[in-house]
């Protein structure tokens, strides 16, 4: 007799998101323009732009490049895109048509998505690989959403492994090419519902919205938890502090970078009656200063909950939802993830309190590079720890603690300085706002240790005053050849500061 068949649920991240929806009428997205969008109609109009996608030519596995502002049929393209069994790769909008052409070489899309204005600079870069065009606008206008208004909402969601790629995000590349981070539908599910129990997220939550969605934090975090928990976003095209604390009072999370609590300090109306309906503030992308954890807690009567995550592998680590939320700490590793500290020369397992490489394994780690199997290869243990190329270590309560990228390492004297220690001694110092410590090549100690400061006006730091401060804090190979103080730092568009800059501005310094 035959053995009965096993019924094989979707993979598909699409399926998992909006299989069993249970109430169509429900709010899934607010703009703010007074938009309202349920569950149902999301689902709809995924339905006609992956009819769309697939008349387009669009097949399973093929890439599909977006370069497009934010708006709600830029979110629908990113679902569509899943549902119809393709690969979403967001590219950052401010990428130039140089930039773009790596991207779109390296990736083969079948087709691209971009603003009308750059679509005749894009269509001649696309042509080389045979990929076509659509447009989109900032307001959601364009060849893309005027096939998909006369398209049928009715589509079937292409089956799909857990194993199989969902997305390809590119690596920052501050040192050497970009690379292709595979995303597997099971990366994304994963990951997503690790968060959703652990932030306690539910569907009376409702979310302000304001990162991009072409990174990690906003595409994946921020809009499939909220839709895994069939909680409501409120939609914001971009950061605007004076009407987030606004929407304070009928929303409960925020998720942002560390500049948006830098900015929203800086109004008189955070207080903590306007934060009072929120209940969770969540940073990440980059290090939140221990300052501005302190200052906010102050003001608000809430600790931000800073968390740790990449774009290979979403999200590791996070402060407890309940229990102490270490300021200048990202937390203890998620459920189902795995955390370590290495010894970067050996790859030996570290103790607590020790400096070494960070290691994480778990079902949120990527695939690997898009077509760099060599490079894949060198980033993985042998026992499926993938190195993250940052630098920390876990203290004797389990709190993961980032201390610098293992490129930002610099190596003075032969001696080991890890910036994030001096940065966090001169952002301790009165009227200073932030610093970023950097090595410079240094004829007599390989490397010079330069920090570069962000002040307060009038704060009257200086070089010398610096230095002054530093003096007996630090061991003598730690202490900075120069301070140079600056209106602000460079970022990139997820507000982590782009140290290969910095170094490249000031590789002379030291010249002789």
């Amino acid at each position: 007799m035959n053995a009965p068949q096993k019924t094989i649920m979707n993979a598909n991240l699409f399926s998992r998101l909006f299989d069993g929806l249970d109430d169509p009428s429900r709010l899934a997205i607010e703009t703010s323009d007074g938009q309202r969008i349920s569950y149902g109609e999301l689902m709809a109009r995924a339905g006609q732009m992956a009819n769309v996608l697939v008349s387009s030519g669009v097949r399973p596995g093929d890439r599909v490049a977006a370069q497009t502002e934010k708006s709600v049929p830029g979110l629908v393209l990113y679902l569509a895109t899943v549902r119809a069994g393709a690969v979403y790769l967001p590219l950052n909008t401010a990428y130039t048509l140089n930039e773009l052409e790596y991207f779109i070489a390296d990736a083969e899309p079948s087709l691209v998505v971009c603003d009308p204005s750059k679509a005749e600079g894009i269509g001649a870069i696309a042509a080389k690989v045979g990929a076509g065009v659509e447009t989109l606008d900032a307001d959601g206008q364009g060849s893309l959403t005027q096939a998909a208004a006369v398209a049928k909402p009715e589509f079937e969601t292409v089956a799909r492994a857990g194993d199989d790629l969902a997305a390809i995000l590119y690596t920052s590349g501050t040192t050497g090419r970009s690379k292709g981070a595979m995303l597997t539908h099971d990366n994304l599910a994963s990951n997503s519902l690790a968060l959703v129990d652990y932030w306690r997220f539910t569907d009376q939550d409702v979310l302000i919205h304001a990162l991009p969605i072409y990174h990690t934090h906003g595409l994946f975090v921020a809009s499939n938890v909220t839709l895994f928990a069939r909680a409501a976003m409120i939609f914001l095209p971009k950061f605007d502090p004076d009407l987030i604390i606004r929407l304070m009072a009928r929303a409960t999370v925020l998720m942002g970078v560390p500049t948006f609590y830098t900015r929203l300090l800086q109004s008189p109306a955070l207080t903590r009656e306007s934060t009072r309906h929120m209940r969770l503030f969540v940073s990440g992308s980059a290090p939140l200063l221990a300052d501005t954890h302190r200052e906010w807690a102050d003001r608000t009567g809430h600790a931000v909950l800073e968390r740790y995550g990449m774009t290979e592998t979403n999200m590791n680590t996070s402060n407890p939802y309940d229990g102490e939320r270490v300021p200048g700490a990202v937390g203890h590793a998620l459920p189902g993830v795995s955390v370590r500290v290495t010894d970067p020369d050996t790859g030996k397992t570290l103790g607590p309190e020790t400096i070494g490489m960070i290691e994480v394994k778990g079902p949120n780690v990527f695939k690997g590079y898009w077509r760099m199997p060599e490079k894949t290869k060198v980033e993985f243990r042998e026992d499926g720890f993938f190195i993250t190329g940052d630098l920390g270590k876990i203290d004797a309560n389990g709190y993961v603690h980032i201390l610098g990228r293992g490129k930002d390492l610099v190596i003075s004297g032969g001696f080991n300085v890890y910036p994030k220690e001096i940065e966090s001694e001169i952002d301790a110092m009165p009227g200073v706002i932030e610093s970023a410590v950097i090595g410079v090549p240094h004829a007599d100690f390989g490397e010079g240790v330069t920090a570069v400061v962000v002040c307060g006006r009038d704060a009257g730091v200086d070089e010398a005053s610096v230095l002054k401060a530093l003096d007996g804090r630090l061991a003598k190979f730690k202490m900075p050849k120069r301070v140079i103080v600056v209106e602000e730092l460079p970022r990139n568009a997820m507000g982590k500061v782009q140290k290969n800059i910095l170094r490249d501005t000031y590789a002379k310094l030291y010249a002789k």
